[in-house]
């Protein structure tokens, strides 16, 4: 692949979020904690469970993991809420909070009235103010896309410190890891939450941009922690382990244009799949025609799938390719397993 970095790892997490019991996210924090894995992430990109919330129930029910959302998003949260949502669960959890945070994605935020206008600007800008604010900053900011006048979080009934919280940007795009670097390099964030459906290669060149980023403000590589979601898909039985990620695999091959192109699926049956799948949502049936298109070499392409050692393998792969962190989402009904897995492979590490 061109990388240098280590395949091996020594942190590692999960990402939670869509199982059928609410105790069963909750289950699987404990479980994860007790593996001796590192960080668990609370998906939020669609209207499912708030991350928030379960995310307070988190800091109850762990000691030492670290909790984040992977990632909410910098619209629909006033810049207040969300450093005060921060704040209080940067108390809950004894500081062990992140912020994994996103520019979001169409159509759902015109379907709820949200115009995505300057996505990097309000990055930006939202971003800074947060950190401004979680730093006990009284913060006055003008800017483009958002403007606040004279407010700090009013904490006199608590112990009033700064608050400690890392943000990291969810990226896809070279555009937003190149502006992610320049937020670790200016002190404002801590690093990039990468993003999944891709293959290890896609990495290296958000890599670079982040190299670019972090340096034009006077930093190196090095300054910037690069977690990443890798779906995976695990069962002693390889065939049917890309099976059940092939579904998941069709979807956002259809409905989500740079995952199309990193895919490797050629045009004719990326067009294919995209007409079978018709508008947003897609329906099971329509998911099942569209799955006939993508193959066993696209699914394995973009998700972690096969047996035990072909998931670790491949996870492995992102790590090489500049993953300092990978969290694992199973797409199969195994958590449990599939976080052991991990913890092993991360004691070898």
């Amino acid at each position: 692949m061109g990388a240098n970095f280590d395949r091996e790892f020594t942190r590692a997490g999960i990402w939670n979020w869509e199982k059928p019991r609410i105790e069963d996210e909750i289950r699987y924090a404990q479980y994860a904690e007790e593996a001796g894995l590192d960080s668990v992430w609370q998906g939020e990109s669609r209207l499912v469970r708030d991350a928030m919330t379960v995310m307070g129930a988190y800091t109850q029910a762990t000691d030492e993991i670290d909790i984040a959302p992977g990632v909410t998003n910098c619209y629909t949260r006033n810049v207040a809420l969300m450093a005060q949502t921060f704040s209080t669960l940067h108390e809950l959890s004894g500081g062990r909070t992140k912020l994994g945070i996103g520019a979001w994605w169409d159509p759902l935020a015109s379907k709820v009235g949200v115009e995505r206008e300057r996505p990097l600007r309000r990055m930006w800008e939202y971003c800074t103010v947060v950190k401004r604010l979680l730093d006990l900053e009284t913060v006055t900011y003008d800017g483009d896309t958002l403007g606040v006048d004279g407010i700090e979080l009013d904490l006199v009934r608590s112990e009033a410190g700064p608050r400690d919280v890392p943000i990291y940007v969810g990226a896809t795009g070279e555009t937003m890891h190149k502006l992610t670097g320049e937020l670790v390099g200016t002190g404002v964030a801590g690093g990039v939450f990468m993003n999944y459906l891709i293959p290890p290669e896609h990495n290296l060149k958000g890599v670079e941009k982040l190299r670019e980023g972090v340096e034009k403000q006077g930093g190196e590589l090095a300054d910037v922690d690069r977690p990443q979601l890798i779906a995976v898909s695990m069962d002693e039985d390889a065939d049917r382990a890309i099976d059940e990620a092939r579904g998941l695999a069709t979807q956002y091959i259809g409905q989500q244009p740079h995952i199309t192109k990193a895919s490797g699926i050629d045009e004719e049956r990326a067009a294919l799949v995209k007409e079978e799948l018709g508008g947003w949502p897609a329906t099971a049936a329509d998911i099942e025609r569209a799955s006939e298109h993508v193959s066993d070499d696209v699914v394995t392409n973009i998700v972690a799938a096969g047996t035990p050692d072909d998931v670790i393998d491949r996870v492995r792969d992102y790590c090489e390719a500049g993953c300092t962190e990978p969290v694992v989402y199973p797409l199969t009904d195994n958590m449990e397993e599939v976080i052991d897995a991990m913890a092993e492979a991360k004691a070898e590490g």
